[in-house]
């Protein structure tokens, strides 16, 4: 029977991202999740039906914690509508998404084990694409510059840099990857 406390399950589920962050995808074990959580052997086991459960939703709560808050959301909204505000909100972007390291490295071991798993990859495939769409539709819906095709090309563009970052942080300096996101935005959102 899968127990339905919400707190101690994402609590378990954050667990799970460091796991799969530190350890990778081999290393994500119920028993490894208990230890990481702090909380007595078997309580993982309680919460997820197997493994895959754990995986698929550990996928869902990166996603969930990546998300901007209010604030930001509100900030973004008020900001100016031209490639430069547009090239900024890159940035902060970049920064948000590099800053919960874990959760992104953790993404990345999900992203592989769904070359395996099909039901994870289902799953994936879903959120991500969810993911392009909302960005696409927020991206209209603010009157930035540039298109869906432009949006999605900086999400892949975005993305890498975000890797480099996070699995080689010396290949460029902090003032190059800045340099480098408002190349991106200035090389693939056309000019109004």
């Amino acid at each position: 029977m899968v127990r339905r406390n919400d707190q101690r399950r994402a609590a378990l589920v954050d667990a799970a991202i460091e796991v799969l962050a530190r350890e990778g995808a081999r290393g994500l074990t119920f028993r490894a999740v208990d230890a990481e959580a702090a909380v007595p052997a078997g309580t993982a086991s309680n919460y997820f039906a197997n493994r895959d459960d754990l995986l698929t939703q550990a996928g869902a709560r990166v996603y969930e914690r990546l998300q901007p808050d209010e604030a930001t959301i509100a900030r973004q909204q008020a900001a100016g509508r031209d490639r430069e505000t547009y090239a900024v909100l890159m940035r902060e972007l970049v920064g948000r998404v590099a800053a919960f390291r874990t959760g992104y490295l953790a993404l990345l071991e999900l992203r592989l084990e769904a070359t395996r798993r099909p039901e994870l990859r289902k799953v994936l495939t879903e959120r991500v694409r969810a993911d392009v769409d909302a960005n696409v539709a927020y991206h209209e819906a603010s009157g930035l510059p540039g298109d869906a095709m432009a949006v999605k090309l900086l999400m892949l563009t975005l993305n890498w840099l975000i890797v480099e970052q996070l699995t080689l942080p010396d290949v460029f300096t902090e003032a190059e990857r800045e340099q480098l996101v408002t190349a991106a935005v200035e090389r693939i959102v056309a000019a109004e």
